[in-house]
């Protein structure tokens, strides 16, 4: 059992750290999508470019937590996509997404709960 709790714990630990790292990466470059299209209009006071730079920053910077200090990276990572996901939610655009980002957020915070035991 203690050979797969340390298991599942490195397979989340990988992958939310390092799905982050290129999504935010992708902000600098929308090669994997146009990231400023789930801005709602007038939903911030700074142009959406330089916003989602912003965001890359945070999300490589949360990528290399997860990779470093995964107790807290996960928590960091955890709270961010529930706020992704909620301003989705109140902006009734991308419901789905913000149904995905729930979920990934569900599991970096079992990655959160994981770090305890291992």
């Amino acid at each position: 059992m203690e050979t797969t709790v340390k298991n599942v714990f490195n397979l989340l630990k990988y992958a939310y750290g390092i799905i982050p790292i290129v999504a935010g990466a992708d902000k600098f470059t929308n090669i994997l999508t146009d990231w400023g299209q789930y801005l709602t209009e007038g939903m911030i006071p700074i142009d959406a470019g330089v916003f989602m730079m912003i965001v890359g920053v945070v999300e490589i910077v949360a990528g290399i937590l997860v990779l470093t200090k995964t107790k807290i990276g996960a928590l960091i990572v955890a709270l961010w996509l529930t706020l992704i996901a909620l301003t989705l939610i109140v902006s009734w655009s991308y419901v789905d997404v913000a149904v995905r980002d729930l979920m990934m957020a569900l599991g970096a915070f079992v990655l959160y709960k994981l770090s305890d035991h291992v």
